[in-house]
Order: structure tokens, then sequence, then C-alpha cells
């Protein structure tokens, strides 16, 4: 191979392996920071979309007819935390975490 193409090739590989990398430092800059669950403040009956939804911190004093017995928050598709977990993020309210065995009457249950 004369020396002109070796040092084409050299250059690029090294241009893919630093626009690779480039992009892998860009990509894990720019995601947004996860938010847990304990860093959340904790959702109230107060809250407009909260009241709004009929959403109560224990599902078993709720008083919405139609609550079906045993749909807590937990096993809700909207929930984004685990089964076990005592409070966790609820895609219907961005920036709250929900209490595990909390209702609101958007509940749906987990497809398996």
């Amino acid at each position: 191979m004369p020396h002109h193409e070796h040092s084409n090739e050299s250059r690029r590989r090294f241009l893919k392996a630093a626009a690779g990398t480039a992009a892998a430092a860009a990509v894990v800059g720019l995601l947004p920071e996860v938010a847990h669950a304990a860093d959340l403040p904790h959702l109230t009956s107060a809250d407009p979309t909260a009241a709004a939804l009929n959403y109560v911190e224990d599902a078993s004093k709720s008083t919405n007819a139609t609550r079906k017995p045993g749909d807590v928050c937990t096993n809700c598709r909207y929930f984004q935390g685990k089964a076990t977990d005592a409070f966790g993020p609820c895609q219907l309210f961005p920036g709250k975490a929900v209490a595990g065995k909390g209702w609101c009457i958007s509940h749906a249950p987990k497809v398996a």
C-alpha cells in the first residue's frame, strides 16, 4: 500500500473513532437526569390535577364507585415505580410521586 493510501486509511479510522466518541459524549451529556422517586415531591389531594382525578393516597379510603377492589397505583400502567415502592413517579402527574397504595379515576391495569 503506498504511503498516501496508508495515511488516508489511518485518517479515516481516526475520524470515525473521534466522531463516535464525540457522539457518545453528546448523547450522555444531553440525556436528562432521571428523577428518582425519593427526590420528587409527594402528590397531595390539594393538587388541582389530583383533585380532578379523585386521587387518594390510600385507595381503601376512596369513596369513588368506579374503583375496583385491589386497584392501586402500583398495579396501574401509568405508575413508573416498582410494585414494592411506597411512592413512585406517575405519567399522569409529572414531577410528582404518587403513593404506591394510592388510586385515581384514571387507573388502568398494567398489561401483563
